[in-house]
């Protein structure tokens, strides 16, 4: 055992000095008709756990994880496996997700890669047997090895594509095989660092063709999963074709795969972008390819992407009205790509983290669930555009008026229509009234 000074962590608000207890989560209490564990379906994440060491582009390793120290590869491996699902377990969240070469070493080969890819499968199945937890997403990292440093599907070489999508075909048969309810592309370096030695529509048509192939590898497997895209702007590109939902949505579009994909929003993205979460996730809902979140947050100092754990409850809040308002989760959740501090370097901080997480979720929670009960928002949305219900609303957007017959219809009425009020705010007054009561 690597927790072995750690409890399963309860709800226990009594506990007001203990960090490891939950004083908000209760995962069967009951809000707006489901249980706190149904809305919110919690993930951990593999990655930023298991694998970092608290190196950054300044420092080495400040956090010395006994599991990370085993030499033999497969070990290693096997080491983060029994440390990750502990962890998990005595979390309590029930899902997990993966990048291939976080739960298997790539070897020195394609054919290492695969072999010990399916090696450690058989642990993760085993594993997810003896503890009940649940695969929320899998997907294949194609971003960090040396070859991917012109793009993977975007490469100038179409060898690397071919890697890149053995790579995906086994990350889904293993994502299937694990009963995982979702597959997550991430295109970490599918973009460009130059317009100089960048040819736009070579690589967009690459990045096409290969979620199309994508599509057709779930149909034949019979994956019932969603297939989710997740966008950000740049980082480690200087940009990419994934920037943002919008237009996510418009490249589906283009290669007609938009029935095929769902976005899955990562909060830290979102500011990257210079969109609030509350906008990617609305964005992503209006347009129908709502998915799964990343919870996270950044830093408004830093402008790069420093995966901090999510603790804003105002805008948490706005983000959970939008999805319970649409009906809540189906195959996505809340999966916590975050990473700790540096400097905290205690086994329990990982807990105290996502418990601060999972806790601050649940505030928001219960804060969009007090919205709901008699909805302002919705309220004041409505009768803000009720008038396009009417005759001449109607009319327009049924395409039953030219701009001729409106020309004629002003002047004919002699319209002179005036500006209403937005209440903007009244609103947000009224939204803080609910937050801090």
């Amino acid at each position: 055992m690597y927790f072995k000074d750690i409890d399963k962590i309860t709800f226990d608000p009594s506990q007001v000095e203990n960090p490891l207890t939950f004083k908000h989560y209760k995962a069967d209490e009951l809000v707006a008709g489901k249980t706190m564990a149904e809305h919110l379906r919690f993930a951990a994440c593999y990655w930023h756990n298991f694998c970092w060491d608290g190196a950054d582009v300044f420092g080495q390793g400040t956090f010395g994880r006994e599991w990370l120290k085993i030499a033999d590869p497969m070990q290693q491996a096997k080491a983060k496996a029994d440390a990750a699902f502990e962890f998990f377990s005595k979390l309590t969240v029930p899902y997990y997700c993966f990048h291939d070469i976080d739960v298997a070493p790539e070897g020195n080969s394609i054919k290492e890669y695969v072999a010990n890819f399916g090696e450690m499968v058989d642990v993760l199945e085993q594993k997810q047997e003896e503890t009940g937890l649940k695969l929320l997403w899998g997907t294949a990292n194609l971003f960090s090895n040396p070859r991917y440093a012109g793009g993977a599907a975007t490469s100038p070489d179409p060898e690397i594509f071919n890697y890149g999508a053995t790579q995906v075909f086994h990350a889904m048969n293993a994502t299937k095989r694990l009963g995982g309810e979702n597959y997550v592309l991430w295109g970490g370096r599918e973009g460009y660092e130059t317009l100089l030695n960048t040819d736009l529509r070579q690589e967009r048509e690459q990045l096409g063709r290969f979620m199309q192939m994508v599509v057709e590898h779930k149909h034949k497997i019979g994956f019932t999963g969603a297939l989710l895209i997740e966008p950000k702007p740049q980082e480690p590109t200087k940009h990419q074709y994934d920037y943002d939902t919008a237009t996510v949505y418009g490249f589906l579009k283009q290669y007609g795969i938009e029935k095929e994909f769902k976005v899955n929003i990562e909060a830290n993205h979102a500011t990257l972008a210079g969109h609030s979460f509350h906008h990617e996730i609305a964005t992503a809902i209006s347009l129908g390819i709502f998915g799964s979140i990343d919870a996270n947050r950044g830093d408004e100092q830093n402008g790069w992407d420093t995966d901090q754990f999510p603790t804003n409850v105002e805008e948490l809040t706005l983000v959970m009205y939008e999805i319970i308002k649409a009906g809540g989760f189906s195959t996505g959740g809340l999966n916590f790509d975050c990473k700790l501090r540096r400097q905290s370097v205690d086994l329990q901080d990982l807990f105290i983290g996502h418990i601060g997480g999972m806790d601050h979720m649940a505030i928001a929670l219960k804060k969009a669930a007090k919205i709901l009960e008699n909805d302002f928002l919705a309220k004041k949305v409505s009768e803000r555009y009720k008038n396009w219900n009417g005759q001449l609303g109607s009319q327009i957007l049924k395409g039953e008026s030219s701009l001729e017959d409106l020309a004629k219809l002003a002047v004919d009425n002699n319209i002179s229509p005036s500006h209403k009020s937005g209440q903007q705010e009244m609103l947000e007054n009224r939204l803080n009234q609910v937050l801090f009561s």
